[in-house]
């Protein structure tokens, strides 16, 4: 089984480390460990993840949640949140980029692979239903 790529976006080093060897540890490629969403998105078109793992305090100009809301807009990637954060405030704006999970830090090893395959998975029968769907709308009408 082809393990998926996943982009980790985190500002903390020590912190993105542990995930990224957390990551490796379950078979799961990294195909980019970054500080900034600006950097984040240049990475995504030179080499577009499967899955993104998007703290919400991030360096540079955007937060995690304007970065992820752009990612999901232009490139349609499921977005799995590592936070923190937990007040309302926070998580009433990540609700509007539909994340695909939500992961309070610290959080355990099983807890992250479970919510990403389960994230992974949900992405994948929604893209499964948009082609069905466009398959429909674009067969001609008898």
């Amino acid at each position: 089984m082809i393990k998926a790529k996943i982009l980790v976006i985190e500002d903390e080093r020590v912190v993105a480390l542990s995930i990224q060897n957390r990551l490796e540890a379950l078979g799961y490629i990294i195909t980019a460990n970054v500080i900034s969403a600006e950097v984040a998105l240049t990475r995504i078109r030179q080499n577009p993840p499967d899955l993104v793992l998007m703290d919400i305090q991030l360096k540079g100009e955007m937060d995690g949640i304007e970065a992820a809301a752009q990612m999901r807009q232009q490139f349609q990637l499921p977005i799995v949140y590592l936070s923190a954060y937990n007040d309302e405030e926070t998580l009433e704006r990540a609700k509007f980029t539909e994340p695909y999970g939500y992961l309070l830090k610290p959080f355990e090893s099983k807890d992250l692979a479970t919510t990403i395959e389960v994230a992974l998975y949900k992405h994948k029968m929604e893209q499964q239903l948009l082609e069905r769907e466009q398959s429909i709308n674009s067969s001609p009408k008898i």
